[in-house]
């Protein structure tokens, strides 16, 4: 796993967090959070920016300096998250993005807040606006709500280096 505090320029992540924390930014009730296909009882919000070789927003050139950053060769995935606040940090479970060595996940955290992202070997890294963090997507991870903040907001990315 590789760990980048302020990955985007100040300006670069900016634009893109006032965007996504916008109150009239599109987030997209899901009322099932699926771990291994098997639903937590939880629920969140997302929204889907690229899938199936598609752009799926109209905000998908928002994320072209955050693209640019990592540098792909081909985008398989990229959605925002967004989780409301909890009284206690719920963990959502451990699951892979992908079962493909050849998919790197990258999440971009949008908002500083006391959620996590968990990794079955113990590593635990905290959400702080404008880190980023890329690790293999068949790697164990599980993502938290938060309680200090009203939502917790993460960009997803699935992509082929």
């Amino acid at each position: 796993m590789k760990v980048y505090k302020n990955f985007l320029n100040v300006e670069e992540f900016n634009k893109i967090k006032d965007v996504l924390l916008n109150s009239n930014f599109p987030w997209f009730y899901q009322p099932e959070i699926l771990i291994n296909s098997k639903s937590l009882g939880y629920f969140q919000f997302t929204h889907n920016f690229y899938e199936n070789n598609l752009v799926q927003s109209n905000y998908f050139n928002l994320l072209k300096p955050l693209i640019d950053k990592i540098n792909c060769l081909s985008i398989v995935r990229i959605k925002a998250n967004l989780l409301t606040k909890t009284d206690v940090n719920i963990d959502y479970g451990f699951h892979t993005d992908f079962n493909d060595d050849k998919v790197t996940t990258g999440i971009l955290y949008i908002n500083t807040n006391d959620g996590y992202t968990k990794f079955k070997d113990g590593a635990l890294e905290t959400s702080k606006e404008n880190k980023y963090i890329e690790f293999n997507s068949k790697l164990l991870h599980s993502g938290s709500s938060c309680t200090n903040k009203n939502i917790r907001v993460v960009l997803n990315l699935n992509y082929i280096k």
